[in-house]
């Protein structure tokens, strides 16, 4: 997913977007990595790891809820951040990107279907 060279340059272990904050904007790693934090009660709960052409906020283009999780750049990071109305528009402007964004959403959600498919499955025995 090509969407240009702007964004904003990261350093090591410097937050992206923090957990709880109101959302309204997308995120695309552009170069780099990041790291999903989710904290649950007293400790910090490593969600998972993105790179480059990963993104990342979109549930905020949909919904107005607090972030859930934080995401940290690992090491330097290119960001691109995708406001609702820019999104639109380049929705609007190439279908794949919807496509794309949904098909990730999808992977996603299959993951987390088996991850908690296995951690109900691990507690029965």
């Amino acid at each position: 997913m090509n969407l240009g060279v702007l964004g904003r340059d990261y350093s090591d272990e410097e937050v992206i977007c923090r957990q709880g904050e109101l959302g309204d904007r997308m995120y695309v790693i552009q170069s780099g990595k990041a790291r999903v934090l989710r904290q649950e009660g007293d400790s910090k709960v490593i969600v998972g790891d993105l790179e480059a052409g990963d993104l990342f906020g979109e549930m905020a283009i949909f919904e107005k809820e607090p972030r859930s999780a934080t995401v940290l750049s690992v090491g330097t990071s290119r960001v691109l951040t995708l406001d609702k109305r820019a999104f639109l528009r380049r929705a609007h402007e190439d279908p794949s990107l919807m496509f794309n964004l949904l098909r990730r959403m999808s992977q996603r959600i299959r993951s987390l279907d088996q991850e908690l498919a296995h951690l109900k499955a691990s507690r029965s025995t």
